[in-house]
């Protein structure tokens, strides 16, 4: 399909979750979006696999990055889209196509040079959903960093139109148990690995999260029980039982020292960190960050959860989380976005990138 960027922003979200790109399936939806991209002449396309990257040269003081991934989760009987009064129906519509059409609307409506205050540059990226090392915006800043390098990146994350600043890290560890197998017949001769974790879920029981203000942001820290793993026949007293724990930290700890936290919790346990991503701090007083909370005119808030954010922060790159969709309906069958919030949201951006 020909994707029509000149439209209003609600009717190109749903024209984009009608182009159906669940995670590794984004061809089709690069294509239209490269396609609509080239037939702007102020700006310099290219492409990087199902990355689309989209920038404008005029050699203004300021760089800001727009991004926004293309895929989505499984479909789950929501595509096509539907319209219901002030909300649109659909998988993608949160998370993040509403985010992406506003990407699309900003490259359409800000022609330079009259109307362009910064330059920007604009990443369609591949592969969010799924495994890290299949990330789009991930495998960019491995191999091609330069083209990310900017003032300022916006990522177009589902925030309900509010600025969520920074995120938290994520890291996954296992706490491995042990015991002696033996026929549940006669238990006594064994040791039963899954009772030898009750005192491991007591720790997680107990434990008192951390709250941590930073720039005026509360981020809150969590560590829970994810999975647990254990016994391999209904007559055998297992030998061995694996909890595994998520904990969300604060952007003032890094990797390190997350597994320094979760090893002192579960101290005399067997603790392997089996997954890590760090935090990203808000910066929230660097002056490209703060011109752009000014310019939205609503205090920014922490980012619960990790998200791309984070890749740019380990670029030193200031980043933000804003976007139209509402996180707490993504991934759902219902998945829905209140289409006032995504023209406020377009509006908003436009605001801050729009020469006065």
């Amino acid at each position: 399909m020909t994707l029509d960027i000149r439209t209003d922003v609600v009717t190109l979200t749903a024209a984009l979750v009608d182009i159906a790109s669940v995670s590794g399936d984004e061809q089709a939806i690069a294509d239209d979006v490269e396609a609509a991209l080239r037939s702007l002449d102020y700006l310099d396309v290219e492409r990087d696999g199902n990355v689309v990257l989209a920038r404008t040269n005029l050699g203004r003081t300021r760089r800001i990055v727009l991004a926004g991934h293309l895929d989505t989760v499984p479909i789950a009987d929501n595509v096509p889209s539907r319209r219901d009064g002030d909300w649109l129906y659909g998988c993608g519509t949160s998370d993040m196509k509403s985010g992406v059409a506003v990407m699309l609307r900003m490259a359409a409506v800000l022609r330079p040079p009259a109307e362009q205050l910064h330059d920007i540059t604009y990443v369609f990226y591949d592969c969010e959903e799924i495994e890290a090392d299949r990330n789009g915006l991930g495998r960019l800043a491995h191999t091609r960093p330069q083209v990310l390098e900017a003032d300022l990146a916006i990522v177009l994350e589902g925030t309900s139109g509010a600025v969520e600043a920074g995120c938290q890290g994520t890291l996954r560890a296992q706490v491995t148990l042990t015991g002696t197998r033996a026929h549940s017949a006669r238990a006594w001769l064994g040791d039963n690995a899954i009772h030898a974790a009750a005192p491991v879920l007591a720790r997680l029981a107990a434990y008192e999260p951390r709250t941590v203000d930073i720039d005026g942001c509360t981020y809150r820290e969590g560590l829970s029980a994810v999975r647990i793993a254990g016994g391999v026949a209904g007559n055998i007293i297992p030998d061995e039982c694996v909890v595994t724990v998520n904990f969300r930290f604060a952007p003032d700890r890094d990797i390190d020292g997350a597994a320094e936290h979760v090893r002192a919790v579960f101290a005399g346990y067997d603790v392997e960190v089996v997954d890590a991503a760090p935090a990203a701090l808000p910066r929230l007083t660097d002056p490209a960050t703060a011109e752009f909370v000014a310019a939205i005119g609503m205090p920014p808030v922490a980012k619960f959860g990790w998200t791309d954010v984070a890749r740019f922060a380990a670029m030193s790159i200031p980043a933000v989380n804003f976007g139209p969709g509402d996180p707490n309906v993504a991934h759902t069958r219902g998945e829905r976005v209140d289409v006032g919030v995504i023209v406020a949201t377009e509006q908003a951006l436009r605001r801050f990138l729009q020469h006065p």
